[in-house]
C-alpha cells in the first residue's frame, strides 16, 4: 500500500470520528405539504414527514354524531378566523368516528391553509420542539394525538400536560391540539385512589392523586362524548356506505348489515364501514 493509500485511510477514519459527534442535522420539512407525522431517527433527533397521500375524509361521511361534529367544527372556524379557540378531546366508545372527524375537520378548512401534524404517544417527550419548530410560522397547526392514554408509570403526559397550559411559554396562537381516547379521563384510576385514608402503597393523601390524573383532561376545553350506534344509527352508517361503495342498498344487504354487526358484537361507524368493504366487494 502506498503512502498516499495510507493517508487516505486514516482520512477516512477521522472523518468517521468526526462525523459520530457531529450533531446530526435533521431533514427540512416540506412546509407545501398539507398533512406532516413527526418522526424520530435512532439518535433521537425528531422532524416533520410530509405525508404524501393524507386520508381526506368529507365531513358528510360521517353518521349520528352530528351535535360533536357541530362542535368541533366551529371551534375550528373560530381558530382560522383568528378568534379564541379551545384544545379539543374527543373521548368515548371504540369506532364511533372519533379520529375519523378530526381528519374531516382538517380536510374541510385544509383549502383555507390549515395543516396537521399526527404525533404519537411516544414522540409526545417532543412537543416542546415541535412548538418551537412551528410556532412562528404564518400557517394554522392542529396537533393531531390519537388514542391517547397513559398506563402507571408513564411520564411523557407531563410533556403534553406543560404545552398545553402550564409552561412559562405563552399559548401559541396558530397551533390547536386535537386528542382523542377511549378513557374521559387519560390516566387509569384505581378504586384505592378514592380512599381517604393511608393505602397499602404508603400514600397519605390519595386525593392528591386524582387531581394529578384529571388535571391532564381539563387543560382540553372542549370535551367531546362519543357514544355506542344504536341499531337505526349502525344501519344507516352501513347504507351510506354500501352507496358510497357502488353497491345497492335493499333487504338482502340489510339483514347482512345485522348479521355482520352480530357477529362483531358492536354497533359503529367503523363496523358498518367494514361490512360495506365486505359486501361491495363480494359483489
Amino acid at each position: 500500500m502506498s503512502n498516499i493509500d495510507v493517508l487516505i485511510s486514516r482520512l477516512e477514519q477521522i472523518l468517521d470520528r468526526v462525523e459520530a459527534v457531529l450533531p446530526v442535522i435533521p431533514p427540512k420539512a416540506d412546509w407545501s405539504a398539507s398533512a406532516f407525522r413527526w418522526r424520530t431517527q435512532a439518535n433521537g433527533v425528531g422532524y416533520l414527514q410530509a405525508v404524501k397521500h393524507p386520508h381526506r375524509v368529507s365531513l358528510d361521511a360521517l353518521k349520528n354524531i352530528e351535535p360533536q361534529k357541530a362542535s368541533i367544527v366551529r371551534n375550528t372556524a373560530q381558530f382560522m378566523s383568528g378568534r379564541e379557540a379551545n384544545n379539543v378531546l374527543l373521548t368515548g366508545a371504540r369506532g364511533t368516528g372519533k379520529s375519523t372527524l378530526i381528519k374531516a375537520v382538517w380536510n374541510e378548512f385544509a383549502g383555507q391553509g390549515l395543516k396537521i401534524i399526527e404525533v404519537d404517544k411516544t414522540d409526545l417527550l417532543h412537543l416542546s420542539d415541535i412548538v418551537d419548530l412551528v410556532g412562528e410560522r404564518t400557517e394554522k397547526f392542529i396537533i393531531f394525538c390519537d388514542d391517547l392514554s397513559f398506563e402507571e408509570g408513564e411520564i411523557s403526559y407531563k410533556a403534553l400536560k406543560s404545552v398545553l397550559d402550564g409552561s412559562i411559554a405563552a399559548p401559541t396562537a396558530n397551533m390547536l391540539f386535537y386528542a382523542t381516547s377511549n378513557r374521559r379521563h387519560l390516566i387509569p384510576q384505581k378504586m384505592h385512589d378514592n380512599l381517604d385514608v393511608s393505602d397499602e402503597d404508603g400514600e397519605v393523601r390519595p386525593s392528591d392523586s386524582i387531581e394529578e390524573k384529571v388535571s391532564l383532561s381539563e387543560r382540553f376545553g372542549l370535551w367531546l362524548s362519543f357514544y355506542p350506534f344504536s341499531q337505526d344509527d349502525y344501519l344507516a352508517a352501513a347504507n351510506y356506505w354500501v352507496s358510497q361503495l357502488g353497491g345497492q342498498w335493499n333487504k338482502q344487504a340489510e339483514n347482512a348489515a345485522l348479521l355482520w354487526h352480530r357477529t362483531r358484537g358492536a354497533r359503529s361507524g367503523r363496523v358498518a364501514w367494514q361490512f360495506a368493504r365486505d359486501f361491495v366487494g363480494r359483489d
